[in-house]
């Protein structure tokens, strides 16, 4: 694909994408505006430090709102351009193995991702320790739904790897927001 003129890339794309179905685009497209919807209204209900004479531009939750809003504008329009192809008028094709297994690991991902932030962050763990408890975790989660049997098991050495990878990520994360961010973590 490298070598082709811009205008084959183009055709080539543009045969990619009208593979796709447009209900999918549909779900996804609601699925970013949800998304938008939740970051903008997390970002307005934020503390706005009015108390200590924060210049409005540099207020926490100006840059997650801001980018709410694009998340709202782009999910919109490609709502729009799925609701255009027909999205509405087409049945669901049915879910290959492969689409369900895809769903399958966007529902363990997005359950990590929750309990991370929702139980394990800002509850009385250090942030290195919830961060290091997360990330050792999801390493051990993927590995063990893997397709590839082989990387399935489970051993000592899996997990000490998973565990220091963990760590290590997580001390990092925090050394580089507290150190050069300046960026108290709980």
């Amino acid at each position: 694909m490298d070598n082709l003129p811009l205008s084959e890339k183009n055709q080539e794309t543009s045969a990619e994408e009208s593979q796709r179905p447009p209900r999918a685009d549909l779900r996804d497209a609601i699925g970013w505006i949800a998304l938008g919807l939740a970051v903008l209204v997390g970002s307005i209900t934020m503390d706005r430090l009015e108390h200590q004479n924060i210049n409005p531009y540099t207020v926490p939750g100006l840059l997650p709102g801001l980018l709410g809003i694009a998340m709202v504008i782009l999910g919109s329009v490609l709502g729009v351009r799925s609701w255009r192809r027909g999205a509405a008028m087409q049945p669901s094709p049915p879910l290959s193995s492969l689409d369900r297994e895809q769903r399958k690991r966007v529902v363990i991902a997005t359950v990590l991702c929750i309990g991370y932030g929702v139980v394990l962050v800002g509850h009385g763990l250090p942030f290195w320790l919830a961060s290091s408890i997360y990330v050792t975790a999801s390493i051990l989660v993927f590995q063990r739904i893997s397709p590839n049997l082989a990387e399935r098991r489970l051993d000592l050495r899996s997990i000490v790897k998973a565990l220091v990878i963990g760590v290590l990520s997580s001390i990092v994360t925090w050394l580089i927001f507290e150190e050069v961010f300046l960026v108290r973590l709980p």
